[in-house]
């Protein structure tokens, strides 16, 4: 390994990460030593990937479809000896285990979740719903752990902690702290896993012997995606696969990940062989968000504070820092899905959210037209295909929408000549007002260089054109009684990258103002996709999507080259990743370094949306993702917010996070950048 892969930032648990597996060994029908054998392997093929907790599933050292020989003397002695060798075994292992037996204590015999790491079992939680309805006859052999708290049990020579209060926390990695509960206990009204949660597991797993029936894979994976919503957690869950007894029933061994409502991975199912789906899990993401969702609070506050009630066992993890890659997706464009299906139905929403935000603010306004400036650039294309949309939904005539292009000294003929052919393609009130001459009047009151006829592009000069822009814009809706349809985006708020108060940031309402550059880009795409409008507008759109990103201020220099946007802040398709994790889960920028050097790191690696230009398939090195997420940090937190304490409304559309100081994002405009900027210049090489 090169020596600075060595450094701690490469490392996943540098950055608040566990990473768990859910296994499916090979069952057998009560051989507990042959069980144990199976356990073992997975343990061991866990270590080797670097995995901190693995999820074994209910019962699986003393097997589950055993009926009435879990009452066997012979059967549980034998369970006994399959823990003595498991614990053995993990003592020269990383991942902490979480294994199922039945244990007898004080004239009852308990369904158990065991938790196993390096030699010792750290305690051991008791089922506390047995099913007792059509298959199911858990009462006629166990006792309900309901009501244990602050017990003992006897594991060989040692009293092991026994209850259902019991929550397992690594002492040397912050976040490692797992709860388990067993099968039946998540089909509950009122599953143990949610006073988890509340007393502080951010890990919540289950060790299931769920036999399959149709359509019930979906059941548990609506159940767990569910409550790791819900509680604001992880959730781990491995059930018994092939091997168990199929006298009456039989057995798929479906295991998966979910981390806040999210799918990370899943096990194949009905598979012949021993498996481990592995998952990195985002602990201080969660954390993060318990702090962001109140109601969790107040609900530990209802609940009587179980953290009160919970026995914390810690143990040391002492797990080795070092690169051991990422088992997570994660999502280049995290504003867009991967899949076609979720992308789809998510542009559906996004776009139908613009639309009928514009619609509702027309009618409370009073409004009789539409005022737009149209540039032929994405953002301005966009905004007016949704007020098209709009006006056809409230049965009013699309000439009721007046576009304006502006041209100034820089406007390319190709820009223009799109922005008329989508006004005439659309069938709105099409004019072009000449802005050259009033900006020159301006300059030469300003006593401005261009206005002499020297090269001077200043931020005056770039200024000075959006600002009338905008001005004309408004005395327009003035004249006309319209409204002014803003059309920034997200992207250009988080960076600041629009012109204050008589420029591009202020308008009547901004229907971009909660859609990133990038998702932007996938609209338009899923209009023409989905025939919003007709074949020649799609055409127009498919140019326009095809132009180079352009405020079209500054004149081409001498080799022709027109100013670009990406080349002054960065690619859009970094700063939206970077905009995501700062906006929506208020991560550390060397964290966001971290998942952006693993998303954008290899062009090769991970999913991408297949509507992504060939083009547009690229990758960064660290010191680019480094280089760009300092100018985001400083330009976000540093020189924007005064502009985002005074944008217009607009409506929130992603989940992912808005900058209205009305709604999502809250910060004072005279802030700065330091603590972020030190934080990533002292932990990313």
């Amino acid at each position: 390994m090169p020596h600075a892969m060595t450094h701690p930032f490469y490392a996943l648990h540098s950055h608040g990460m566990v990473r768990v597996a859910a296994a499916t060994p090979q069952a057998s029908v009560g051989d507990c030593t042959a069980n144990a054998q199976a356990t073992i392997a997975l343990a061991t093929q866990a270590h080797a990937r670097g995995v901190d907790l693995v999820v074994f599933p209910e019962l699986n050292l003393t097997s589950y479809a055993i009926d009435d020989l879990h009452l066997q003397t012979a059967q549980q002695q034998a369970t006994l000896a399959a823990i003595d060798a498991v614990a053995q075994a993990s003592a020269t292992l990383d991942p902490a285990l979480l294994v199922g037996a039945a244990l007898p204590r004080n004239g009852r015999l308990y369904n158990c979740a065991l938790a196993v790491h390096r030699g010792r079992v750290l305690g051991v939680v008791p089922k506390t719903y047995l099913p007792n309805y059509r298959e199911y006859y858990e009462k006629r052999w166990f006792a309900s752990g309901a009501g244990l708290a602050g017990m003992a049990i006897r594991i060989g020579d040692a009293d092991v902690p026994f209850g259902t209060d019991l929550i397992f926390a690594a002492d040397d990695l912050p976040g490692f702290v797992v709860h388990a509960e067993i099968c039946e206990d998540y089909w509950s009204p009122t599953p143990p896993s949610t006073t988890g949660a509340l007393a502080g597991a951010l890990i919540c797993c289950n060790l299931s012997a769920s036999n399959i029936v149709i359509g019930k894979a979906r059941e548990r994976m609506m159940l767990a995606a569910a409550q790791s919503a819900r509680g604001i957690c992880a959730y781990v869950y491995s059930a018994a696969g092939i091997g168990e007894s199929t006298t009456d029933l039989a057995w798929d061994g479906q295991g998966f990940v979910h981390e806040l409502g999210e799918l990370l991975a899943e096990s194949r199912r009905f598979c012949r062989e021993a498996e481990l789906v592995v998952a990195d899990i985002d602990v201080e993401r969660i954390v993060q968000e318990r702090t962001r969702v109140g109601t969790f609070n107040d609900a530990v506050m209802h609940a009587g504070h179980p953290e009160t009630r919970f026995r914390r066992i810690g143990f040391t993890h002492a797990a080795p820092t070092r690169d051991i890659g990422v088992e997570r997706s994660i999502r280049r464009f995290p504003f867009v899905p991967n899949t076609p299906e979720k992308r789809d139905a998510d542009c559906f929403e996004a776009f139908n959210i613009q639309v009928e935000g514009l619609a509702k603010r027309v009618t409370a306004a009073g409004a009789k037209r539409l005022v737009i400036g149209v540039s032929g650039g994405l953002d301005s294309t966009h905004a007016l295909i949704v007020a098209v949309k709009a006006m056809d939904r409230l049965a009013r005539p699309r000439t009721n929408i007046l576009g304006f292009t502006m041209p100034g000294f820089a406007t390319g003929a190709d820009t223009k000549a799109n922005a008329w052919a989508l006004m005439r393609a659309l069938g709105i009130t099409g004019q072009e007002i000449d802005i050259r001459p009033a900006a020159t009047h301006m300059l030469q009151d300003l006593g401005h260089p261009f206005a002499n006829g020297q090269p001077a592009y200043d931020i005056t000069f770039e200024n000075v054109q959006a600002g009338l822009r905008t001005d004309y814009l408004f005395r327009l809706a003035n004249q006309r009684e319209g409204l002014v349809v803003g059309t920034g985006d997200l992207s250009e708020l988080a960076l600041g990258w629009c012109t204050y108060g008589v420029g591009d940031q202020m308008s009547h309402y901004g229907v971009n103002a909660g859609v990133p550059k990038t998702l932007i880009q996938f609209l338009i795409r899923w209009c023409i996709r989905t025939d919003q409008y007709d074949i020649t507008t799609d055409t127009i759109l498919d140019a326009i999507l095809a132009t180079e990103i352009s405020p079209e201020l500054v004149p081409a220099d001498a080799d022709g080259a027109i100013q670009s946007t990406q080349s002054k802040v960065g690619p859009y398709a970094l700063n939206d990743f970077f905009a995501h994790y700062v906006i929506r889960h208020g991560l550390a920028p060397s964290k966001i370094a971290f998942l952006a050097w693993h998303a954008w790191g290899d062009v090769d690696a991970g999913g991408w949306p297949e509507d992504v230009p060939d083009a547009d398939r690229v990758a960064y090195d660290l010191p680019t993702i480094r280089h760009w997420l300092e100018r985001f940090l400083h330009r976000f937190f540093a020189t924007s917010q005064f502009k985002r304490s005074a944008m217009p409304n607009g409506p929130k559309v992603s989940a992912g996070g808005a900058l209205s100081p009305r709604g999502d994002w809250r910060a004072p405009s005279d802030g700065n950048s330091a603590t972020w900027l030190d934080e990533l210049r002292r932990n990313v090489p």
